[in-house]
């Protein structure tokens, strides 16, 4: 389900982004010739009025062609002034960062989503159920007496504020005698019990027994847009040292995928929608439908950063191009901004193919 979710969810980012740019493009009068999904070999494609609807083999990105973008288009005469390059910079503006906008839009509103409609679910430190030891024997908690309802309080004498603390004092004490306090029907009860042990990831650790409960917090509107906002502002910075660290590290990701050290891969590595899939199962294991939205929402945020990047073709790119028109006057002859295009696309592309390598290797 996390994986679905995440696909989904991503595909529909994709086509919210488009839609941004041509809602923005529409309503400042520019004229919008294609709006597309995906990328390649045409699939599927309708046409509505001046606009040509459809849907392309690789479902990698999209696009949509407005009229007087590129400088090398013909525009015919009947279509002055309903051009990119002959609308004004506010305009322009409008229209390149509608799309990264649409991501943090997104992002914040998921998040509220999660805050104050769905819930944040934290895990107590009240026992809902008694489990067996691995080879199916009774559990330490069994065999001490340990109830459906009893609240862990402390651990020989150390309180515990959340099921985290219980699980880290436990673990460590493999085969060990301790003292567990619990509270149960208002009075503090002591069990003395020796914990079992069991082996994860070939290390051992300590047993007791027990399944934790959990609880679901809502926030309200007004605390739950806020904690959205802050959300946002986390993941935007999270985000963009993460794309950091990409560029980056990229000579190290080289060596990685020619056999030299991996250990890049420990510290930052780029996903495909493989590595994308197999992270919305995780999350969804780890949390629920909380954690994959949440891991949507950084996945909006990290591709509106990577959209907002100053160069060319991206978003950001034509937002400095329309910036350094305004600001000078004069008109940037793209043509040389060609070289840097094909660097950049060449760039990301191959940095798109290290993901896939990855994660099938």
């Amino acid at each position: 389900m996390g994986a679905v979710v995440l696909l989904i969810g991503i595909f529909m980012m994709i086509l919210l982004h488009e839609a941004a740019h041509f809602a923005a493009a529409k309503s400042v009068g520019m004229k919008v010739s294609e709006f597309f999904v995906g990328f390649g070999p045409r699939i599927w494609s309708t046409q509505r009025g001046e606009t040509e609807y459809g849907v392309k083999a690789v479902p990698l990105g999209g696009y949509v062609r407005i009229l007087g973008m590129s400088m090398f288009e013909e525009i015919a005469p009947e279509e002055q002034g309903r051009t990119y390059r002959d609308k004004p910079f506010w305009a322009k503006s409008l229209v390149v960062l509608a799309g990264p906008a649409s991501h943090f839009v997104v992002a914040f509103l998921i998040f509220f989503v999660v805050f104050a409609v769905v819930g944040v679910t934290t895990p107590t430190t009240t026992v809902v159920d008694l489990t067996t030891n691995p080879d199916g024997s009774a559990s330490p908690a069994q065999l001490a007496g340990v109830q459906v309802g009893d609240r862990l309080v402390s651990v020989d004498g150390e309180e515990l504020e959340t099921w985290g603390d219980f699980v880290e004092a436990v673990q460590g004490r493999p085969g060990e005698t301790v003292t567990v306090t619990v509270e149960r029907d208002g009075a503090l009860v002591p069990i003395t019990v020796t914990l079992a042990s069991r082996v994860v990831n070939g290390v051992e650790t300590g047993y007791f027994g027990v399944a934790r409960g959990e609880e679901v917090e809502r926030e309200g509107v007004i605390s739950g847009a806020g904690h959205a906002v802050s959300e946002v502002a986390f993941v935007t910075k999270a985000s963009a040292q993460g794309l950091w660290e990409l560029v980056r590290g990229f000579p190290r990701l080289l060596g990685a995928a020619v056999g030299q050290d991996d250990g890049v891969l420990d510290e930052v590595r780029p996903l495909s929608p493989i590595g994308v899939a197999q992270l919305g199962q995780a999350a969804q294991r780890a949390g629920g439908l909380v954690n994959t939205l949440g891991i949507l929402a950084l996945v909006n945020v990290f591709v509106a950063l990577f959209n907002l990047l100053p160069v060319y073709p991206f978003d950001g790119g034509h937002f400095v191009v329309a910036a350094w028109e305004k600001v000078t006057g004069s008109e940037v002859d793209q043509r040389k901004l060609v070289p840097v295009a094909a660097l950049v696309v060449f760039f990301f592309i191959t940095l798109g193919l290290l993901g896939f390598y990855f994660d099938l290797v």
